[in-house]
């Protein structure tokens, strides 16, 4: 078994345990909505769908890769989610800044602003999520559309560092993992399966042959 998937491993064990998604929202929204939001968001998403080129990898390879296959990402997000972007510009203060993946919730009726990182958990994310969800409530939220929420969503996390990170913040948010994405180095080359097909096929006649002589 290699590295990563002993990773995923525990890491699939932590969140048999640890619960919901941690988040904010009790706190800043009301209660409807924030109950709303606890069911849409997940505390950990699986990305099996999307493939990296190698073991080590970067935020863009991670964004690349989940935005290949659109439809495979909508549906890991869960109902509701229409994709708006990534890469999407925000201008403030004449400096232009770019939020990784931007959705709007038909149900929630509110945009979901989605930073993504390929580590783990820093406290310093939430300040720049925390912009970035006051930007677009700022630039693009109408009036009759409920406050932005922030999804930061990042390999590994600490639940108490999140908390304390989350303390003087009063924009809602949430922090969730993934785990699954798929090595493209570490899978089979066609090569190497037709290979290991010819190798199979051999090995089949192989115990033919020793079973006609019994």
């Amino acid at each position: 078994m290699s590295r990563t998937a002993l990773v995923n491993c525990f890491k699939a064990r932590l969140y048999e345990t640890q619960g919901k998604i941690v988040n904010n929202f009790s706190e800043h929204l009301p209660e409807l909505q924030s109950k709303l939001i606890q069911e849409v968001l997940k505390e950990n998403y699986d990305f099996g769908f999307a493939t990296v080129e190698h073991e080590v990898y970067d935020e863009d390879a991670l964004e690349a890769a989940l935005t290949e296959n659109v439809t495979n990402l909508l549906l890991e997000m869960g109902n509701g989610f229409a994709f708006l972007g990534k890469q999407r510009e925000i201008i403030v203060g004449g400096r232009s800044r770019k939020i990784d993946l931007l959705f709007y919730h038909i149900r929630l009726r509110c945009y979901v602003v989605c930073e993504l990182k390929a580590k783990p958990f820093e406290p310093e994310f939430a300040g720049k999520l925390n912009f970035y969800v006051n930007a677009v409530d700022e630039l693009k939220k109408a009036p009759d559309d409920n406050p932005t929420i922030g999804l930061l969503i990042c390999s590994d996390m600490n639940k108490t560092e999140v908390q304390w990170s989350f303390k003087g913040i009063s924009t809602p948010m949430g922090v969730a993992t993934y785990n699954n994405i798929r090595i493209k180095d570490m899978l089979p080359t066609q090569e190497q399966l037709k290979e290991r097909m010819e190798l199979l096929k051999k090995e089949l006649k192989h115990t033919k042959r020793l079973m006609s002589k019994k």
